[in-house]
């Protein structure tokens, strides 16, 4: 694989509409909110679980590829697997030398551990992963409306509800909402010689591609009708980088159109990027 050789950093936009992009299990699941703002809010972790639903569709369990934060598998299996791999006994005191080896292995193995890091400490002891790829928080362009919807079904669940003709229910939606989110590429956190994780130009490229492909595979009755809109990159001349990152992000910036009050669709703003005050050792693509 090809090492990484240049810092990025990125602006994602993504849209939803009458769909709930990301509960909030404190609120009753009802659509992440800012409460002093009136903002809507998705986490990282949120985006972070989608980009590894995707890679595990396209590689599914393709060596080097293999998902670390997966349903239904304790994640001290796979720590002990990597002792094993590297000749280490499980449930033993390990040394630093040892912890590393299981480390190399952890990284080299899933795909998730050497693009976002982890904490490998508990159980066999396989140290900690800072990744090189971050993502922040999603923030709405607009404040959103939460809108609750009450549903009903033509069926019970319990014999002794039988004499009922339906159930009741309800539904959390946002009916329109626009998010961007900011995100880092780190070479030097990728390649350095004693904690780098190894995440590749290949690993970046899918990245790339699930970041596109965001909800394409993730379509459900809760979501709505969610889409990545914009896709934005900053592509440093160097690993270290050449411009600050909150001076490129600056550059892009999304308007609404006035007469949208409230905004219905992505077609009610406007994306504008400064490319005349791109720094000339700074590439701008844009990839959607």
């Amino acid at each position: 694989m090809s090492t990484l050789d240049n810092r990025y950093e990125f602006v994602l936009l993504y849209d939803v509409e009458n769909g709930n992009p990301n509960g909030d299990p404190d609120a009753g699941n009802m659509p992440r909110i800012d409460p002093e703002t009136g903002y809507g809010i998705v986490t990282d972790v949120c985006l972070k679980r989608k980009v590894r639903n995707y890679v595990e569709m396209v590689k599914g369990d393709a060596a080097g590829y293999r998902i670390y934060i997966k349903e239904g598998i304790p994640l001290n299996a796979n720590h002990r697997e990597a002792y094993l791999a590297v000749g280490l006994e499980p449930g033993k005191k390990t040394p630093v030398e040892g912890v590393n080896k299981a480390r190399a292995w952890m990284c080299k193995n899933f795909y998730d551990i050497r693009t976002f890091g982890a904490v490998l400490g508990v159980g066999d002891n396989c140290g900690q992963v800072r990744g090189p790829v971050q993502i922040n928080f999603s923030r709405s362009i607009d404040p959103i409306v939460q809108q609750e919807i009450t549903i009903t079904r033509l069926t019970v669940t319990r014999e002794e509800e039988a004499d009922k003709e339906r159930t009741m229910g309800r539904k959390h939606i946002v009916p329109y909402g626009l998010y961007r989110a900011e995100g880092y590429v780190s070479a030097k956190l990728a390649n350095d010689p004693t904690k780098g994780t190894g995440f590749s130009e290949e690993d970046l490229n899918l990245f790339w591609e699930a970041l596109i492909n965001l909800f394409e595979h993730d379509h459900s009755a809760a979501r709505g009708k969610m889409a990545t809109r914009r896709l934005i990159v900053f592509k440093h001349d160097s690993d270290l980088g050449n411009a600050p990152s909150h001076k490129l992000f600056e550059l892009v910036t999304v308007e609404r159109n006035p007469d949208a009050n409230p905004p219905r669709s992505f077609q009610d703003y406007r994306v504008l990027i400064d490319q005349k005050n791109v720094p000339t050792n700074v590439k701008l693509i844009e990839m959607l």
